[in-house]
């Protein structure tokens, strides 16, 4: 058994050349569009997408912009000259989307093989982004009937942090709790761990965040192309597991079109609280005219949290991950496959009173294959998608002297099919689908849970209907769950026995356009989670955690009835948003402190299930004026409530919000911001209470275009006044703040 802190070798040895070859790429400069035969007959070519964007003032072409074909989701980067070409499937029409930094997005229709030239204007608010997750097709942000955020190029690059769930903190609605830098979390209406689904390319990640406070995501956001975070309940597609939210990291690992020359990005990141570096690297080429093949890598490396107060030792994190993914791309559509690795040593704080003499040390390994195919058989079937995946996942974590103490393994074997199809009388589009699973967990160390299994199957439809004005979406979805112990026994915690759950869930939402630009919606939803092997089987020390976890193998299902009602404005100069939600959860499953030590002098915590009620609401507004300046103002706030006794639910955030103020013109940009957020009284048994806290801090940045590529370089300030503060959700905070003032920088290169 390997001891802890062997990966930094590792990581260097692997991810610095990946990093390295990126940049070389990216130096090359850029020919101009006109000088290879191929592309001075682009357009003869009935089989592409081919123009060039300029910008509307003075009409200078624009290296950097990213031109994405909506419904296909191929993609080019503009060259020095602002050309750009993507291949599609045979079409009459497409829709093209133009996104370039500092420039308002736009919108076109582009028949192939016709040039088409776009001339983008200077705009602070951008164009909604289009959203992947939790719908049938791409579908822009003030368009989804589920409150939704994205994260992609500079604003991706602006909030991109260690942590995935550091990464999306700044969306309404969303908190992060931890046990130290390298925990962190993501929160969504106060809901977390299982009941929040992190994904991949649309498929589960497989690791075991929701199994502890003290465990990380198998996801870094580095590598990202974009983010997408929804909001509210979404089993329709996704089944259980998703009561609070989706985050979906996109990275397109399975390429789905072969550019024409090398495209990609690198980017490089140091971060002053944790004395911490990072990079990633990736490249997508052509192999042939059908096969492209995407290369990534990625590594970060930091020290110990440093707050006002000293530092929060034994936090360090060093990561690494590498992957690779080609396909074959036809008219008929795609078929190919992509490996990914990652790898994540990282330490929990100890040396405080309830915790462990010294820091603890984990380990993670992933190892994650997929196949995925879209076919686009045309007529009335717009599209079947076949995916396909297996996760083989590993987690340690080490007492000093190198003593084992915990250890996780999970994997997971998956398959799903999904057809949907076109426009029909009033059904804009819709969808039936089936997924198929197979779990394995296993635990060792001083951890007495049983190794266990557990099958999934799910059949699923979801249309969306057009009747004018209003849009409505419908579906319903049916899953069987089945968990089996390897043996079964009567144990301390009652009779440890296979079980199986039956659910339906149901969701119904609706928009209505008042105005152009003012639009109202509502949606209900019925969601589902099954209770995991955890929350059923456990007995013994969790150490990292410290914790004492009694399972209860009684426990029954969770399921919620989500309602949101929420107005939307998207202008020019204006947008905003506020959302009212309440999620009421028969069975809440949370474990619950009973004051009480074990044997081993750990604290004991009791899965219990009990009904519960979330209630809150969210809010955004951005305004700017021509000049550039730009204002934006963010709240939210849930309130947790035990139905049976009126108690609050234990870990809820309490109110906070954001306020910032910036002026972005075209070649550079500036912000000054304030998070805030109130006191928290209302706390579950044993929990502390927090105090409100008002932290500022300032960032800039440049945009250069440099050899035909657009290079930005993005400087951070936190803390600006070295505040004493706790975040609520955080595990530690008894024992130290959070991060003191810091300066951070990062630099990417997109070509």
């Amino acid at each position: 058994m390997p001891s802890p802190g062997n990966a930094t070798p590792t990581s260097r040895r692997f991810s610095v050349p990946f990093c390295l070859l990126g940049m070389i790429l990216a130096g090359v400069p850029a020919p101009s569009a006109g000088s290879t035969a191929v592309e001075q007959q682009a357009a003869d070519t009935l089989d592409h997408v081919v123009g060039i964007v300029r910008s509307a003032d003075g009409g200078m072409p624009l290296a950097g912009a990213t031109a994405t074909v909506v419904s296909t989701g191929g993609h080019a980067v503009t060259h020095g000259d602002g050309s750009f070409r993507i291949a599609v499937p045979d079409a009459e029409r497409y829709r093209l989307r133009i996104d370039r930094l500092g420039y308002a997005a736009v919108a076109v229709d582009v028949r192939p093989g016709e040039m088409v030239t776009v001339d983008l204007e200077v705009a602070a608010i951008p164009l909604p982004d289009v959203v992947v997750t939790a719908v049938l097709s791409p579908t822009a942000a003030n368009e989804t009937i589920r409150p939704s955020a994205v994260f992609a190029g500079e604003k991706l690059q602006r909030q991109l942090a260690a942590t995935l769930a550091q990464t999306v903190e700044s969306v309404p609605g969303v908190a992060v709790t931890s046990m130290g830098p390298g925990t962190s979390q993501p929160v969504i209406r106060g809901l977390g761990g299982d009941r929040i689904l992190v994904l991949e390319d649309g498929q589960r990640v497989g690791d075991v965040l929701s199994s502890g406070a003290d465990h990380a995501t198998a996801t870094p956001p580095s590598s990202a192309r974009r983010i997408e975070v929804i909001r509210g309940p979404s089993a329709i597609l996704y089944g259980s597991n998703a009561l609070g939210g989706v985050i979906n990291v996109v990275r397109d690992e399975v390429p789905r079109a072969a550019p024409y020359r090398a495209t990609g990005f690198t980017s490089l990141s140091g971060r002053g609280a944790t004395r911490g570096l990072g990079g990633s690297s990736q490249v997508t080429v052509g192999v042939t005219e059908h096969i492209p093949l995407r290369i990534e890598a990625s590594m970060h490396q930091a020290g110990d949290l440093r707050t006002p107060i000293g530092r929060l030792e034994g936090t360090q994190v060093d990561t690494w991950g590498v992957a690779a993914g080609t396909s074959w791309v036809d008219d008929w559509g795609y078929a190919g496959g992509a490996f990914r690795f990652y790898s994540n040593d990282y330490g929990i704080p100890g040396g405080f009173l309830g915790g462990h003499t010294n820091a603890v040390r984990t380990e993670q390994e992933r190892a994650a294959s997929r196949f995925r195919s879209v076919i686009r058989p045309g007529g009335g079937l717009e599209a079947i998608e076949l995916d396909a995946g297996y996760t083989w996942y590993r987690h340690h974590e080490w007492e000093p002297p190198d003593i084992l103490g915990t250890l996780f393994e999970r994997q997971i074997a998956s398959g799903e099919a999904r057809a949907r199809h076109a426009g029909w009388g009033p059904f804009a589009s819709g969808a039936v689908g089936a997924r198929v699973s197979w779990e394995h967990f296993g635990f060792g160390g001083a951890l007495y849970t049983p190794n266990s299994g557990r099958r999934t199957q799910a059949a699923y439809v979801i249309e969306e209907i057009q009747l004018d004005p209003v849009s409505i979406e419908a579906g319903l979805r049916y899953d069987r769950v089945e968990l089996e112990p390897n043996e079964e026994e009567q144990s301390e915690i009652g009779h440890t026995r296979a079980r199986s759950f039956d659910a339906m869930s149901g969701s119904l939402g609706a928009l209505l356009p008042l105005t152009g630009q003012f639009t109202v919606g509502a949606s209900v939803a019925r969601a589902f989670r099954t209770p995991d092997v955890n929350e059923l089987y456990s007995e013994g020390p969790h150490l990292a955690a410290n914790s004492y976890d009694v399972g209860n193998p009684s426990l029954g299902m969770e399921t919620g009835l989500g309602i949101d009602v929420f107005g939307r404005v998207a202008g020019r100069h204006l947008s905003a948003e506020a959302t009212w939600f309440r999620n009421t959860i028969e069975g809440y499953i949370f474990p619950q402190a009973t004051g009480e030590l074990s044997r081993i002098r750990l604290p004991i915590y009791q899965y219990v299930g009990e009904n519960a009620v979330l209630t809150g609401f969210e809010s955004l507004l951005g305004w700017s004026i021509p000049a550039g300046l730009k204002l934006e103002a963010v709240a939210s706030y849930v309130r947790g409530t035990l139905r049976a006794t009126n108690e609050p639910l234990p870990f809820m955030p309490p109110l906070q919000g954001r306020l910032a103020v910036g002026y972005s013109p075209v070649d550079w940009f500036v912000e000054a911001e304030a998070r805030l957020a109130s006191s928290q009284e209302r706390t579950g048994q044993f929990e502390q209470s927090t105090d409100g806290y008002a932290v500022l801090g300032l960032s800039g940045g440049v945009r250069l275009t440099v050899a035909g590529r657009l290079h930005v370089v993005t400087l951070n300030l936190a803390n600006l006044g070295n505040t004493e503060y706790r975040n609520h959700l955080s595990r530690v905070k008894e024992i130290m703040p959070e991060a003191g003032r810091s300066v951070s920088v990062a630099y990417r290169v997109v070509f």
